[in-house]
Order: structure tokens, then sequence, then C-alpha cells
């Protein structure tokens, strides 16, 4: 008998998620977090039975040790005293990861939060799940790294393996690769990681390409889309949907987890992408879909990175957990006033008057043609390639 999937979403958010600041001045600011709940509540996107919310914990020393190594959580928690000292070897004290007084329980939340996810997700299965202060796809087992301490996303992953799902499809959206999350996974046939972003030839962690395919144990456990700089929102989307949902019908994942960082928009400093809020939104879309024709529903969505505060990310989340919810905002939706006059007032800037980009979204799909003299389509293909044989697949035709 086929399962009738639930409405609405179930959204895991508490303030204290905002605790999860390395200075006053590093780029992953945790006010994005309480102005993405702010534009959320303002649109009552979880109004009139589209969603339920529910709370974050503070994850223990067991929890955090299903997917971390036991010497690297203890010296997170030691560097996260009042007299702590860095700890370099385990990526913490560097310039992207500088210690502060709680740390280690601060990152446990966000940690918990995305098995809070996994719990809902587990429970009813045709409900989905977002996360939007996780994602952070960079910590791998034994090491911080680019602004993430503990892998929420990768934890995420491991209570559905505990609890009996036998294939889990990871999807990471953000500019910059997942790579902590597919090595933590990279010997898990259970697990394949899929990651579309900014080649490492441009972007930190300088890795994703397409010949990361996966460990001795998992050979095709990781799939690689390494897009070049200015890629834009046409080469963004044909690059998705030339390898994600063929690769995803091939797997027959039970579960999906997807890390939706929203760094690669046009206004975003610390990337090359030049992608729009309608972009990523058709993102978010498209994961739903995936997830409806797959899973039943089964979906955890996470943040992840984003570093334009006020125009983007909270206009980026708040359309996911939208679209989770079986709502989706229109993007002519206008930003609703008290929204605009508390950015103004609280940072002095205009906040956008609606919630799209007036993006023109089109993009060729791969069914028109390969194109060798672009390079996104070069990209594209390299992927294809390396990956699509394994999967029964043609890299020219399918």
């Amino acid at each position: 008998m086929m399962h009738t999937p639930s409405t609405g979403v179930t959204l895991v958010y508490h303030d204290a998620m905002a605790a999860y600041r390395f200075s006053e001045h590093h780029p992953m600011n945790p006010d994005r977090l309480g102005l993405t709940a702010r534009l959320i509540e303002e649109l009552d996107v979880l109004g009139q039975g589209a969603g339920s919310l529910r709370e974050p914990f503070v994850a223990d020393d067991d929890q955090l040790r299903s997917v971390h190594g036991a010497d690297y959580v203890a010296a997170v928690r030691q560097a996260s005293g009042p007299d702590a000292e860095a700890a370099p070897g385990f990526g913490l004290g560097t310039e992207d990861d500088p210690i502060f007084e709680g740390m280690h329980e601060a990152s446990a939340r966000l940690f918990g939060g995305s098995l809070v996810a996994a719990e809902a997700v587990l429970e009813d299965k045709g409900v989905p799940a977002v996360n939007f202060a996780g994602g952070m796809h960079h910590a791998s087992r034994d090491k911080a790294s680019g602004f993430c301490i503990y892998n929420d996303a990768a934890g995420a992953i491991a209570r559905l393996l505990d609890s009996g799902v036998r294939r889990v499809l990871y999807v990471d959206l953000d500019a910059h690769h997942g790579d902590g999350t597919q090595s933590i996974f990279w010997d898990d046939p259970r697990v394949l990681t899929i990651s579309l972003h900014e080649s490492g030839r441009s972007l930190f962690p300088g890795t994703g390409f397409p010949s990361e395919t996966g460990g001795s144990e998992a050979p095709m456990g990781a799939v690689n889309v390494a897009l070049p700089a200015g890629t834009r929102d046409a080469g963004w989307l044909r690059a998705f949907h030339a390898v994600v949902p063929p690769i995803a019908r091939a797997f027959a994942p039970e579960v999906i987890v997807s890390q939706h960082g929203c760094d690669g928009h046009e206004r975003d400093e610390l990337t090359n992408l030049r992608l729009s809020v309608d972009g990523q939104r058709q993102n978010a879309l498209d994961m739903a879909e995936l997830a409806t024709e797959l899973t039943q529903g089964r979906w955890i969505a996470t943040g992840g990175g984003g570093y334009d505060i006020v125009h983007t990310v909270p206009r980026v989340w708040t359309h996911l957990l939208a679209v989770a919810s079986g709502r989706p905002v229109p993007l002519k939706t206008p930003v609703p006033p008290r929204f605009r006059e508390y950015v103004l007032q609280r940072y002095g800037v205009e906040a956008p008057l609606k919630m799209g980009d007036d993006a023109e979204l089109w993009w060729r799909s791969w069914e028109v043609g390969y194109d060798p003299g672009d390079p996104v389509d070069r990209a594209i293909m390299a992927t294809r390639k390396e990956v699509f044989p394994a999967f029964g697949l043609d890299p020219w035709f399918d």
C-alpha cells in the first residue's frame, strides 16, 4: 500500500543557536539566523497547519562520536572554556575557526538540531524537516574547517543509518565543496554524497573534483560537479538537472539530506558563482520534487554558508522552509514592511522589496545537446563521464 505523505514541515530552531559566534567580525554572523526566523514569522510560513516548530538540544558526546573522533570532541571541549588554548592540529584556533568560550555547547546544539530533524523524519515519514542553522559541511571526523566545528548533517545521516535506513542521498548545494561530509562517508556504500560547487581551482577548500568518487569500500559513493566562477543560474541549474536527478534515481535513496548554503549568491563576497535568490529557491523546489518522487517526502534540509546576512540569507532560507512545507512563497511577494523597518533600524540598510531578485530563470536541459566550447558543459561532462557508467547511465544521453 502506498504511503500518503503528510502535509507540513518540521522546523528545528531556537534563538540559542545564535551562540555559534566566532567573533564580532567573523564572516559567519549568527544574526543571519535571527533575521531568517523573523522573516519566517512575518510571512507566517508555519501558519495554518503548514508546519510545526521543535527546539534543538545540545548533543552529548556519544552522539557527536557517531561521526567525530573521541579525541577531537575532547579537544573541542578543552578549547571552549575561559582559559582555553588553540589546538591547530584539530583545526581549532585558526583564522577560519577561532576558539570562543562556549564553542562546544554552541556547536553541539546545531548538531542536536539536525538530530531532531532526523527523528522527525523517522517518526512521520512524509514530513520534511528543516534546520537552517545547520549544514556545517566542512567539519571532518577529526578536524574543524571552514567555519564548521561539528558536522550536523553527517550526524543526521548517521542517526538515519543507525535506525535501519539502508540508503541515504546527501546533496550539497553550497558554493563550497562539501568535503567534510564526503570524507566522513568516503567508505560507506549506504551513503551517496553529491556536491555541486565552485571549482576548487578558484575557491576553498580546493577539493571536489570529478575524480573524487569514493573509497575502496564505496568506489562510487561520491559525485562532484566542479563549476567555473561566473556560472550563474542558467549554468548552475543546467548542471543540477544534468547530474543530480539521474544519479539520485539510480541510487534509489530511502531518505534525502540536503545542504542549502546560499553563499553562491551574487551579493556574497566570499564566492564567485553569481546566483540569484530565484535560482536557489528553484534548487529547493527541485529537491522537494526529488524527495516526493524517490523517498515519499523523507527529506532533511539544512542551511550552510551564506554571508550576505540581510539581503540573501533570510529570503533563501525562508523560501526553503516554505517549499518544504508544500506552500512555496511566490517570488513577487513583498518583503513585509515590519521586517524592512527592523533591518533599517538595526543595520542601517534597506532590505529587499520583494522575495525574489527578478532573475530570468531559464536553463538548457541536457537533452538539447552538449557544447564542448562551454566551460559549464565541460564541467558537467567531466562528472558524467566519471560516474554515470557505474550507475548504468550513458554520460552522453541519459
